[in-house]
């Protein structure tokens, strides 16, 4: 079926073909299943944590250092205990919670401000896009860890310190992808005729500039999250992320360095946890990015094949 025979269908019909041809897609990629896989477990620790159908997380001095794989334990044993004997699976899957949480908190937040910023830069330009640009410029010429070290010991560790301080450190990239896409976008005869036919500036951002950057952004974001993932968990690692009694994955590492020698499923399963859920946005991100670039589908036919 042609693209001209497709434009004329229903919507709801043309929404349903386009959800069946990213199904198709999907299975097409076997890492992308698997990473797919692997965040809808990551999904699930988070809701059953939400609902709190963990079962008990209190301490037992008794299952102390407990190892992992005893399985005529109860399951929320299944992968050992800590030094206070709690269960270390339940323990995973609350951090998860913050976590993830974080990550999607702090990329949402740089990408919303960080595609604003970036579009009205690149369309307006002049002193408003040049002011824009030097603070990007400000902020990329120091490295991410350093800004957020001297940010988290000047205001002091606390969640909502640390969305905010990864959040500003990840604008600047949003900010150019999103300005040079916009730069490029303004110059098409789509976005002039709009013009010619008295489209206000609002009207062109909201209706042509932003649905043309949107696929970029959102790819670049589904990277960030990784990004973003791993900076948390460096600092909550260094502590001056998240705070005890609550409890990331980062934390965990780090409270789980100590025992490496005589319980090192301690700081071995967090870990695992970091590297399988930033690898598998990785690979999301990867087959977003394949998905949404016409000139990339050979690739899905071939592994299709």
């Amino acid at each position: 079926m042609t693209s001209t025979s497709v434009d004329i269908l229903p919507a709801g019909e043309r929404r349903s073909r386009r959800i069946l041809w990213f199904v198709r897609a999907l299975a097409g990629d076997p890492m992308a299943i698997a990473a797919t896989i692997w965040l809808l477990i990551v999904v699930l620790a988070i809701l059953a944590d939400a609902s709190s159908l963990l079962g008990g997380n209190r301490i037992s001095l008794k299952a102390r250092n407990l190892p992992p794989f005893d399985f005529g334990q109860s399951w929320t044993l299944w992968l050992g205990a800590d030094a206070l004997g709690r269960p270390l699976l339940v323990r995973l899957m609350q951090a998860a919670s913050t976590t993830i949480g974080i990550a999607l908190v702090t990329v949402l937040t740089s990408l919303i401000g960080g595609t604003l910023l970036g579009v009205i830069a690149g369309y307006f330009g002049g002193i408003i896009g040049n002011l824009v640009m030097r603070i990007c410029d400000i902020i990329l010429g120091f490295p991410t860890l350093l800004v957020a070290l001297f940010g988290l010991y000047l205001f002091g560790p606390s969640v909502g310190n640390l969305i905010i301080v990864l959040a500003v450190t990840r604008m600047p990239a949003y900010i150019r992808v999103a300005r040079a896409e916009t730069l490029e976008v303004r110059e098409r005869l789509f976005v002039d005729a709009a013009r010619v036919f008295g489209g206000g500036p609002v009207w062109i951002l909201r209706n042509h500039i932003l649905p043309s950057v949107a696929p970029t952004m959102l790819t670049l974001a589904s990277v960030n999250l990784a990004v973003v993932m791993l900076f948390e968990s460096g600092l909550s690692y260094l502590g001056l992320g998240i705070q005890p009694p609550a409890v990331s994955w980062g934390l965990m590492v780090a409270q789980g360095q100590g025992y490496l020698s005589s319980a090192w499923w301690l700081g071995f399963f967090p870990g695992l946890a970091v590297m399988l859920t930033t690898m598998s946005f990785n690979l999301l991100a990867n087959w977003f990015r394949i998905v949404n670039d016409p000139s990339q589908h050979w690739r899905l036919v071939s592994r299709r094949r």
